[in-house]
């Protein structure tokens, strides 16, 4: 029995159908038939049971579990023995929320490029939950989360940043003058706010809530860019990553650090636990760390 065999049954098992599998696999329906006959001469058991509709018989599905984890095992030998030769191609998917965009990554990325131009990075722009469900079933490598879960569950998680929100506002604002704002004074302010499917959103609500008011929230959205103008238009204040607010070039937005606040945007990285990742992906996260150490340490 070998590997071909085990792939070659693991599919026809997915699709209960020789037809399917054999399209999946580019391969002849009598080649696939024929495969799955000798493993089940080798093993002196049925696989499957052949009527109308194909299932899979009770040694089946225990030869399945098998299977599927002795695939998982090879390729996983196979990936660190493409390490080990110092085969460096490839690629890393990663999950990040559309808050990040610009202001934390291009850098990042560029740095990474550098050092390993045959890696393909492939971006997904997603909300929190499908990153968390993407690192799960393993369609990304690395998410990028705001405002980490407390419950680690099947997740590493590493801290990189801590970013305190801002408050954003037009020139002509009558806070625009001060140097730093209470968050008190914002309660009949009108608020430009992220959408309910952001931590953010939570979080600035539980933070105004405690300090005895609800923000008037006049807008949301889950664009920063959108935020921005909205405040451009004078139809209300923002509250953003100092990271993000301190970047915006327009002559009539103010930037003006917030007292009495404990929000801020906690940025962390989650992989899968006890999965192996290829050194390309543990190069990613460590170059992550040291990056955003620093940038931290520029913030401070």
């Amino acid at each position: 029995m070998d590997i071909r065999q085990l792939e070659y049954f693991v599919e026809v098992s997915r699709h209960l159908s020789f037809t399917k599998a054999a399209s999946t696999l580019h391969v002849s329906q009598p080649s696939l038939s024929k495969a799955i006959k000798n493993m089940e001469e080798q093993l002196g058991v049925p696989l499957f049971y052949r009527s109308k509709q194909l299932e899979l018989t009770d040694a089946g599905r225990a030869v399945l579990d098998n299977a599927k984890s002795v695939l998982k095992a090879f390729d996983n030998m196979t990936t660190e023995l493409s390490d080990i030769s110092g085969l460096k191609k490839g690629e890393i998917k990663i999950g990040i929320p559309p808050i990040i965009g610009a202001a934390f990554f291009p850098k990042l990325i560029s740095k990474y490029k550098e050092t390993y131009p045959l890696v393909e990075i492939n971006l997904t722009e997603v909300g929190s939950k499908k990153i968390k469900q993407g690192v799960e079933d393993g369609s990304l490598d690395i998410g990028l989360l705001c405002n980490l879960p407390v419950q680690k569950g099947n997740f590493e998680i590493r801290k990189v940043i801590q970013d305190p929100l801002m408050l954003v506002l037009h020139r002509e604002h009558h806070l625009a003058s001060e140097k730093e704002v209470n968050l008190l004074k914002l309660e009949e302010e009108p608020f430009i706010l992220y959408r309910q499917d952001f931590t953010l959103h939570d979080r600035i609500v539980d933070e105004c809530s405690q300090k005895g008011f609800y923000p008037n929230i006049v807008c949301q959205s889950s664009q920063k860019d959108f935020m921005v103008e909205m405040v451009e238009a004078k139809l209300g204040v923002a509250l953003l990553p100092s990271k993000i607010a301190t970047s915006i070039s327009k002559p009539d937005i103010i930037a003006i650090p917030l007292t009495n606040s404990n929000i801020s945007l906690e940025l962390g990285m989650v992989w899968k636990k006890n999965k192996y990742l290829p050194h390309t992906v543990r190069e990613f996260i460590t170059m992550a760390n040291e990056f955003f150490h620093i940038e931290e340490k520029n913030t401070i």
